[in-house]
């Protein structure tokens, strides 16, 4: 099934995305642009700070969640966007070398209550590095499309 709609998901579905590798030169390019603290940017600062080696920003870490997970494709016909996160952690720091992968768990759905066009999703992700160990944790709202009243039809006839 390559389109899903809101009709298609359930309650404990799971999704694991494939990896991502986090390079120095990654890191490092993220946040001089985005974080330019010292311990994303200056290796030999990050040696001798609290962290003791360079680390990825947050915010970089979050960008490659949300890339690992739109990889998988598992919204791409029926997303209508976020109307926000929830609390995020950072249970430890992604290193350079560090392989993310994304584990989804589809924690909860509900119809709109005021659009008919659409349900809603929550969703609970875990980033976990190359030894299993959590990165980030974080819980999103998602707004899903339902499916096309002409598709339900012509699936109901099959």
């Amino acid at each position: 099934m390559t389109d899903r709609y809101y009709e298609d998901f359930k309650i404990g579905d799971r999704f694991t995305s494939g990896g991502m590798t986090m390079t120095e030169a990654g890191i490092i390019e993220f946040a001089r642009q985005w974080d330019p603290q010292p311990f994303h940017i200056d290796a030999e600062f990050a040696r001798k700070w609290t962290y003791g080696g360079l680390i990825a920003s947050g915010l970089h870490t979050m960008s490659a969640t949300l890339r690992l997970w739109l990889d998988l494709g598992i919204f791409r016909a029926s997303s209508l966007g976020s109307p926000g996160i929830g609390e995020v952690q950072f249970p430890r720091p992604v290193r350079p070398g560090d392989t993310l992968r994304v584990v989804t768990d589809i924690t909860e759905l509900r119809p709109s209550s005021s659009k008919p066009d659409r349900g809603v999703a929550r969703i609970r992700q875990v980033t976990i590095n190359q030894r299993d160990e959590p990165v980030l944790e974080q819980e999103t709202t998602v707004f899903l499309k339902r499916r096309p009243a002409s598709a339900v039809t012509l699936s109901a006839r099959s």
